[in-house]
């Protein structure tokens, strides 16, 4: 370990370990990155008490593994807080401690991919008219509508949605960017009018209660949304519309209007009789996905689309028309 590694007095996570230095660097990166996510410092701290308890001083296998192996025997079968200190492995790595010790992958969970809830048109129909009436004082009032109609209308992730910044939004153009998504993929998405309509509304009606702000949707203290507050409102939606809640199997989530906005487009053109094939890549693009795999999924997700198109995962090579996306 090098010589600037020395004891953390007085850090300002509060950390004790020699790598206290390190980790406040690390976190001011993250910071200046636009990550601010207190669960991360959480877990780094965490990771400080055990070397600190344990007198660790070099980053490597048996500090970091048995830091996991000890945070395992009480955390759930949820493993996404390996992730932070894996990055710290990889950002010591960068700024000249060529042999800290980076997480393998073997210690990641299996994926386990949750199962959609097949919304139907009624669902849906009561859902955002219910929305369109919500009881609240919060600016979900007046959001509800536009944020739930990007997920459905145009097929965004929970995240997606609530990380748009207002410059995002180009109502004249009829599009919005989406920028720096999962893996790190931006896209252009055209948008339609009644979308645009939708969005116009709400803009208007948060311009008035906060004037100008940084993301497009906001809490009452005009701070961003959090993803908490996104499952808690779409509940209360739902409630509100009276819609049952099945009492076994998958239960309704805001993810699932992605789910429907992908296994819709693909019905749609079935009924229509479109070649599926050629339409599918530009479904891939659209929805931000990195692989044709990724929308593979969504084909099984529907239930009518799946029995005409059961082999069509088996043949990827033909996907592409031959012009491409011109």
């Amino acid at each position: 370990m090098n010589t600037a590694m020395n004891t953390a007095m007085g850090t300002s996570h509060g950390f004790l370990s020699v790598f206290g230095p390190q980790m406040e660097a690390y976190l001011a990166f993250k910071q200046a990155m636009g990550c601010h996510g207190a669960s991360r410092v959480w877990y780094l701290r965490q990771f400080d008490t055990y070397c600190a308890r344990h007198d660790r001083s070099v980053f490597d296998r048996d500090t970091v593994e048995g830091w996991v192996l000890e945070q395992l025997d009480r955390s759930s079968r949820y493993r996404s807080w390996m992730s932070y200190i894996r990055d710290v492995g990889r950002w010591l790595q960068a700024h000249g401690l060529a042999d800290a010790y980076v997480l393998s992958d073997r210690w990641k969970a299996p994926f386990v991919p949750a199962h959609p809830y097949l919304l139907s048109d009624d669902e849906i129909d009561r859902f955002f008219t219910a929305a369109a009436h919500l009881q609240a004082s919060s600016p979900w009032r007046w959001q509800a509508v536009a944020f739930f109609t990007l997920m459905h209308s145009c097929g965004l992730r929970t995240g997606e949605a609530r990380a748009l910044t207002t410059e995002r939004v180009d109502p004249r153009g009829g599009h919005l960017d989406i920028n720096s998504a999962k893996g790190n993929r931006s896209r252009r998405l055209p948008i339609t009018e009644q979308v645009i309509d939708v969005l116009g509304a709400c803009d208007r009606a948060s311009q008035r209660q906060f004037g100008t702000r940084d993301t497009f949707f906001v809490s009452g203290s005009g701070a961003p949304v959090t993803a908490a507050a996104v499952g808690v409102i779409f509940n209360r939606i739902w409630d509100q519309a009276g819609l049952p809640r099945p009492a076994g199997g998958p239960r309704p989530r805001p993810y699932d209007f992605r789910h429907h906005f992908a296994y819709a487009n693909l019905e749609r053109w079935m009924t229509r009789g479109a070649d599926v094939r050629a339409l599918l890549p530009y479904l891939t693009r659209y929805m931000g996905h990195a692989t044709f795999e990724s929308t593979f999924y969504y084909v099984h997700t529907s239930p009518d689309f799946m029995n005409g198109y059961a082999d069509l995962a088996a043949t990827g090579a033909s996907l592409l028309p031959e012009v491409g996306f011109e």
